[in-house]
């Protein structure tokens, strides 16, 4: 259900909220990215909010357009006390 981590600098002042930031996958609905993100990081994840991010027009030079694909993310917030290490320091 979990791609990856999105880290970015609204996504890092989050996690002082104990909020943390996934990207995931199309079809992944709330209980099972809270399913996945408690199993995987061993915390009690408390809400789940998920926001679709639309695909995007992208133009390379003149001529040449395409589309930037659009994905799925997710806030996951967990229990005070607990905290995810996203990336290793």
């Amino acid at each position: 259900m979990l791609s990856s981590p999105h880290v970015t600098e609204k996504a890092t002042g989050l996690s002082e909220k104990n909020k943390y930031v996934f990207k995931v996958f199309k079809p992944a609905t709330k209980p099972e990215i809270a399913k996945a993100v408690g199993s995987l990081y061993k915390v009690e994840v408390i809400d789940v909010k998920i926001i679709n991010i639309p695909k995007k027009k992208r133009r390379s030079g003149r001529r040449l357009e395409g589309w930037r694909k659009g994905y799925k993310k997710a806030i996951v917030r967990i229990k005070e006390g607990q905290s995810i290490e996203v990336l290793p320091r």
